[in-house]
């Protein structure tokens, strides 16, 4: 092989991709890197951009990967392994502008082939968007993105936010103090302790870490002054998303929403609702701009009193894109981490039935629940904490309502899960002798 491709260089650590690109393009077969007699004209298809009948064959105009568009070649339906592509094309035809579009001799349309390529753009920019947020997020769910309903690329002027990020007039007061505990299930369990002990609440969840107490009741996780590990069974909210979930255009005018990818158990945590926690003065404020552009994305952190606002508009999560309901699979709750100020809960959202992979998430934005009751007040004089007591809350109250947040915008109750998403994978495309000479990938 060697003294075939004198005339050949390749960068130190070259993908296996480009180095079998690399034989194709010399006309040499490599057994180790598997291009043989069989595939040495097999380059990869990057789009298919026109299509054709000629009598009762078909034929697509095919951009291959790595080649300018001067090198696009007609090839049969024969060439071409591309099953994902084909069905993307024909999909597209038929939902363009104007009704399904019907090829001809000559091919498609001008308006056809420009909505092709404008689609072809499109996917690309969600492509690299979808790359972004993976990139970003800190959770181990990872995030897919579709759209297959308009034209529609990523939002503009929004940041992918893994944690609140903090406003102007805004202090977060640092937890002082952990538990003991060598099982912080079952010291609850037996004696009440544990950090939700400590602020006379219950202890949240099973064994399973799946919510166990009522809407309404806060949520008290142990913290980083805590002894326990990362393991600990009272450690859900903050070892973040764990499900892989889809961003994706809905069908019936909602604009974005979020399905889940993988079946999700009923109680199980599904995600936070993420963004900058401003002053309920300045959430007034952006408040009117929001109504004159439609929608609003603030959410009242009203457990106890309604003095701090989280705005998802611009930072945020994967939250910002749920969508409302007023049947909704999730339900939420107030959580105390590392900070214990019951004006500045983290805003957690909990499967309320199970999930079904495919199915959209929703929460109802108008969601109220019923007063704290009085045995969330208890405390164990048992309970022993790190340093003493945990402070840095205003003294512990029972909250007289819970709520969901209240957007500043009208809220439908309709919805449509859209397709479940297929994992992209690479297409390939037997070039003709006609098309690689032109590309000049023939030898002398």
């Amino acid at each position: 092989m060697a003294e075939n491709l004198k005339e050949c260089s390749v960068c130190c650590l070259s993908p296996w991709s480009q180095l079998q690109e690399l034989c194709r393009l010399q006309r040499v077969r490599c057994r180790a890197l598997g291009v043989t007699r069989r595939n040495l004209a097999d380059f990869e298809v990057e789009l298919l951009c026109d299509y054709r009948r000629v009598r009762d064959e078909e034929f697509y105009l095919v951009k291959w990967r790595g080649y300018p568009s001067s090198a696009n070649t007609w090839e049969p339906r024969r060439n071409l392994r591309c099953r994902g592509l084909l069905q993307q094309l024909h999909a597209d035809l038929a939902r363009a502008p104007g009704g399904p579009v019907r090829p001809g001799p000559r091919g498609l349309p001008a308006r056809a082939v420009s909505y092709l390529a404008q689609k072809a753009e499109q996917r690309r920019a969600l492509r690299r968007w979808e790359r972004h947020l993976n990139r970003t997020r800190s959770h181990r769910g990872r995030i897919v993105v579709e759209n297959e309903v308009d034209l529609h690329g990523p939002p503009r002027d929004f940041v992918y936010v893994n944690e609140y990020k903090v406003g102007a007039g805004v202090a977060l007061t640092p937890v002082a103090a952990g538990c003991e505990c060598q099982d912080c299930l079952a010291e609850a369990t037996l004696a009440g302790g544990c950090c939700p002990g400590a602020s006379r609440n219950r202890f949240a969840y099973n064994e399973a870490g799946q919510v166990r107490i009522r809407a309404g009741l806060p949520i008290y996780e142990c913290n980083s002054r805590c002894r326990c590990g990362a393991e600990c069974p009272n450690r859900v909210v903050q070892r973040g998303i764990r499900y892989d979930l889809c961003i994706f255009r809905t069908g019936d005018g909602r604009g974005w929403g979020v399905r889940t990818l993988q079946r999700i158990r009923k109680n199980s945590f599904v995600m936070e609702y993420v963004g900058e926690i401003i002053t309920s003065e300045e959430a007034e404020r952006r408040g009117q701009v929001y109504d004159r552009q439609g929608a609003t994305y603030l959410f009242d952190l009203d457990y106890v009193e309604d003095v701090y606002t989280v705005d998802a508009a611009h930072y945020g999560n994967i939250s910002h894109f749920v969508n409302h309901s007023c049947d909704p699979n999730l339900q939420v709750y107030n959580v105390f981490i590392e900070n214990l100020d019951q004006r500045l809960p983290r805003i957690a959202l909990f499967a309320t039935r199970p999930i079904r992979a495919g199915e959209e998430l929703t929460f109802d934005y108008n969601m109220h629940v019923d007063p704290v009751d009085a045995e969330s007040t208890r405390m164990d004089s048992n309970f022993g904490l790190v340093g003493g007591s945990l402070g840095g809350s205003p003294a512990p109250a029972a909250a007289s309502s819970a709520s969901a947040g209240r957007p500043r915008a009208a809220s439908t109750c309709s919805e449509t899960p859209g397709p479940h998403l297929a994992t992209p994978t690479t297409h390939l495309g037997h070039a003709s002798t006609a098309a690689r000479s032109a590309r000049g990938d023939l030898g002398g």
